[in-house]
């Protein structure tokens, strides 16, 4: 057995170690937000490179603005719009600037439908004229303002509008939208979640044309859940959402001319039941860029279709054995070349491309991966991004010429460090945390990286910090079935070597993820705190596919999902086991969403190494799960019925030996209750004991009024009983 301390994994506690008190962590502290960090509001950089805004609400009246600060001093210049100014607008939720400036959308009303969509009424303001008018009296989704300010795109009831501010004219581009059957110009339940976008039109650079994708969703099979609510009969929620294996919904790309008022179908070619994930209008307003993936997602063109003659034309192929991953970091220069982030070297990295597809340079290199791309400095042609190049870890911000010379790392300060760069890209908002430090926030040079001055800090809470028990994370890594993992621990008070320890484990693992990272508390920490106050040893490890450490690490479970995850946990436990200080007879493991589906599997495939496990919203077959997440990393049921079948928790349930304890929310959109209700009927089926709730018209995310509280209650006190 090998486990290497990493150097910073104890001297960033020396100052909670030698100033914390016996004060310990209570669940009520915990979920009740007692901790909770101050951040930044969310800001938009204005053009001018040297002032930024924030929304900002009075907590007396509730009313809203828009405040406008200078970056060098932290100074309010101005309040450029209050809520008060609209009649009949108590308040509004969000804000979108025109390119130009001029114009103001607010979005008030906001209704959540899925994890990234909502729909709102706006209200678009003209900060020269204060004059403001409501877009629509209905809730609308996913508005866009073209470029020159000047029209409004969006979507009502599955169609797209398209709104002229100076005539006043309104144009109905499409008509066949219907609930469960047409969609147009925004996404469907599983692009919005797995491709993470919702706005599926985009403006041309001339305000004169929208590009939109349609899908058409009536062969998709209907999903429904029990909606229990207060009343005297419960409601169903009913959306189309395709399993995988079955058909998705079809998509295909137009484009509306606003100067013709012509609409027209784009032929991408001879593809057949693929995804397009991502459109986007490049510089040259009649060339507009689409991404097309395969159903496998192993293979993406690149396409750039003229406007004027409809002719599509592949400028960029990618393939891969395993998948590629969409992002949005295709950014076009004035000359129409564009830069793009790839994994075909074997770990993320940034290049450069002519308009034809022909590479220019590829720009960033080495053993680790960008993480983050913020964008292009034209004035002097430098990229900034974000990277693991210091350690997996860690994360820090980095400037490189586009000919990919002068690299200079910015961030000073080991940790996490993410930026929010002013339009000009002249200074940037530095986000860093460390396990030790919560949230700072600076500015600094954009050139040189040195601050400028602090913005805000959490010195309060570490403050408050001082008084209790604090347990800090010990990083480390582990040697596992030949790999070096990334791993952290946390010990009780006054540890002890020469005492034995209950282990409990947390894990995550899916493909791509993280939960070792040098980076500040959540409220998980804290509860996992409060149990080493309590006594129990409690470890993190990011087993083989995981991410940040390159695409073989992240993609060797491909087509066999929950195989190599389980044996790095399980052999991480027995490793463990055998310190001195652990008592190996008691060591559990807890997990949420992929996480429940891990744990289940370790229970149940190790029962002589775990004795106890907690599983919440768990995947229990990934039959259950969605086409393009599940098919991404093991194709079909049909092409892959063993890597579905040799990894579902369902199919091993007669291994349960420990103590197992079951959650799940009954309206969980994503990983449906499903997956719980038929693991249940396996172990019923088997006469296995456990423990299970489920929690009433609660999503994914178990969260609302007391639940978390209820549920974290309930955690500990299974966990107490039986570890």
């Amino acid at each position: 057995m090998k486990i290497t301390r990493l150097f910073f994994g104890i001297a960033f506690f020396i100052s909670f170690v030698t100033i914390a008190q016996d004060k310990a962590f209570t669940l009520e502290e915990i979920w009740g937000g007692a901790f909770r960090t101050e951040r930044l509001q969310s800001l938009h950089s204005m053009n001018n490179g040297t002032q930024y805004s924030v929304l900002e609400r009075d907590n007396t009246s509730g009313e809203t603005s828009i405040e406008i600060y200078d970056y060098a001093t932290g100074e309010k210049a101005k309040t450029l719009i209050k809520s008060s100014f609209i009649d009949d607008l108590k308040y509004f939720q969000g804000y979108e600037f025109s390119k130009d400036e001029k114009r103001v959308l607010l979005a008030s009303e906001l209704e959540q439908i899925f994890r990234r969509s909502s729909r709102g009424i706006y209200h678009l303001f003209d900060v020269a004229s204060n004059s403001s008018f409501k877009i629509s009296d209905k809730k609308i989704q996913s508005p866009a303002l073209s470029p020159d300010g000047n029209k409004i795109a969006y979507v009502l009831d599955n169609n797209i509008y398209v709104l002229n501010f100076v005539t006043g004219e309104e144009i109905q581009l499409t008509d066949d939208g219907k609930k469960n059957e047409i969609i147009n110009g925004i996404t469907d339940w599983v692009y919005e979640e797995e491709f993470a976008f919702v706005r599926a039109f985009d403006w041309s650079s001339d305000s004169n044309k929208v590009a939109f994708i349609r899908f058409d969703e009536k062969e998709v099979p209907e999903f429904s859940m029990d909606v229990y609510g207060a009343e005297l009969y419960q409601k169903q929620d009913v959306f189309k959402y395709p399993k995988a294996g079955e058909k998705n919904a079809k998509v295909s790309l137009h484009i509306a001319d606003l100067t013709s008022m012509s609409l027209d179908e784009i032929k991408l070619g001879e593809y057949k039941d693929f995804y397009i994930p991502r459109i986007k209008w490049s510089s040259n307003p009649d060339i507009l860029s689409v991404q097309v993936l395969n159903r496998h997602q192993n293979n993406l063109d690149l396409i750039f279709v003229d406007a004027k003659t409809k002719a599509p034309k592949i400028v960029l192929n990618e393939k891969d054995e395993a998948y590629i991953d969409i992002t949005d970091n295709l950014t076009f220069l004035e000359d129409n070349s564009f830069i793009w982030t790839s994994e075909k070297d074997g770990f993320n990295h940034i290049y450069h491309y002519k308009e034809t597809g022909e590479l220019i340079n590829q720009i960033t290199t080495g053993l680790w991966e960008v993480t983050n791309y913020y964008g292009y400095d034209a004035k002097t042609k430098t990229i900034f991004y974000q990277s693991v190049e210091n350690k997996s870890v860690n994360r820090d911000i980095y400037a490189v010429g586009l000919d990919g010379k002068n690299k200079k790392r910015l961030s000073k300060k080991e940790g996490t460090n993410d930026a929010d760069f002013s339009a000009d890209f002249s200074q940037y908002i530095n986000y860093f945390s460390n396990a030790a430090t919560p949230y700072e926030f600076t500015l600094n040079s954009g050139s040189t990286g040195e601050v400028i001055r602090e913005i805000k800090n959490n010195k309060e809470l570490q403050d408050k910090l001082s008084q209790y028990d604090v347990r800090p994370k010990e990083f480390s890594t582990i040697d596992i079935n030949g790999e070096t993992l990334n791993m952290w621990m946390i010990k009780p008070k006054d540890f002890d070597p020469a005492k034995k320890y209950p282990l409990f484990m947390f894990q995550y693992s899916g493909p791509g993820s993280q939960s070792v990272s040098n980076s500040w508390n959540r409220s998980n920490d804290y509860w996992y705190m409060m149990l080493a106050q309590q006594g129990y040893i409690v470890v993190c490890v990011d087993g083989r596919g995981t991410g940040f450490k390159g695409a073989k690490f992240k993609k060797v479970t491909q087509n066999d999902l929950g195989n190599l995850e389980v044996q790095d946990q399980v052999a991480a436990a027995k490793q463990l086991g055998a310190l001195d200080y652990i008592d190996a007879s008691r060591i559990g493991i807890w997990g949420w969403s992929y996480g429940g589906f891990m744990s289940s599997n370790c229970l149940f495939k190790a029962p002589d190494t775990f004795k106890m496990g907690i599983a919440v919203a768990p995947v229990t077959s990934w039959r259950f799960y969605d086409t393009i997440y599940t098919e991404r990393y093991l194709m079909t049921p049909q092409e892959n019925a063993k890597g579905y079948d040799d990894n579902s928790p369902i199919n091993f349930v007669d291994g349960l030996k420990g103590k197992f304890l079951l959650v799940h929310g009954s309206a969980d959109d994503n990983v449906h209750v499903q997956n719980t209700m038929r693991l249940i009927e396996a172990l019923v089926q088997k006469n296995k004991d456990f423990d299970w709730a489920i929690y009433p018209d609660k999503n994914h995310g178990i969260y609302g009024g007391n639940t978390r509280l209820h549920l974290y209650n309930k955690m500990t006190n299974f966990i107490k009983a039986n570890l």
